[in-house]
């Protein structure tokens, strides 16, 4: 027999502060990992990271510096991430 067990997973505050624009009560780790990750690594603070390198697989974290989605980074922080990460980024305009 299987049991649907979702964890809930808290997202602290210095987290939700790189969301400020989005309804915290209704975000998901899981379902919104790409923000999460996108915003906390352009704009989040050392507390932050920590948290999002605590909660995401390197790969998870990896896959989206990789693969960008259009305007939703910034390019500063976008070409850091690509040093970290030891690849190559491309930023990817959204016109």
């Amino acid at each position: 027999m299987w049991y649907n067990i979702s964890m809930k997973v808290e997202i602290p505050q210095a987290v939700l502060a790189t969301l400020w624009s989005y309804d915290s009560e209704k975000l998901d780790y899981e379902r919104d990992k790409e923000r999460i990750i996108t915003n906390v690594l352009n704009l989040g603070t050392k507390e932050a990271l920590d948290w999002l390198f605590g909660t995401y697989s390197r790969d998870d974290i990896m896959s989206f510096v990789l693969h960008p989605r259009p305007g939703e980074w910034n390019r500063k922080s976008l070409t850091f991430w690509g040093v970290v990460f030891g690849v190559e980024t491309k930023p990817v305009s959204r016109f």
